[in-house]
């Protein structure tokens, strides 16, 4: 019977993975830079790297954002990791310079409700 590597790690589907969260980031709970929000866009510096000798965890994240950018919040959903652990990784990762990261754009005012509010009105008007 063989086991492929992403069911190794697993004991029971519905227990979850063996290694434990504060296991797989060295017993940290955030990451040392605060620029990661769930909507980052991560991907792969170089899509060639060598991901033989790699931890599970970041090795999948580098496979992961090597064809397309994906968000913080996808990286941990298809892990089935909690975004925490997901972003001390990515801190791991952006330190060793093997991704690169997009933040969200920030809006430098929010929009005004009573202009939004007249553009819905003037819509049911129509």
């Amino acid at each position: 019977m063989t086991v492929d590597a992403a069911e190794a790690w697993f004991y029971d589907k519905e227990a979850g993975h063996l290694v434990r969260p504060y296991a797989i980031t060295n017993g940290r709970t955030g990451p040392v830079r605060d620029g990661f929000a769930l909507i980052t866009l991560v991907v792969t510096a170089d899509p060639r790297a060598d991901t033989s000798r790699m931890t599970p965890e970041p090795a999948a994240i580098l496979d992961l954002c090597r064809e397309r950018p994906l968000a913080v919040a996808e990286i941990a959903a298809v892990l089935d990791l909690p975004v925490s652990v997901v972003k001390v990784l990515l801190d791991d990762l952006a330190e060793a310079r093997m991704i690169l990261t997009r933040a969200p754009v920030e809006l430098a005012e929010a929009p005004d409700i009573a202009l939004i509010q007249a553009v819905i009105e003037g819509v049911r008007r129509l």
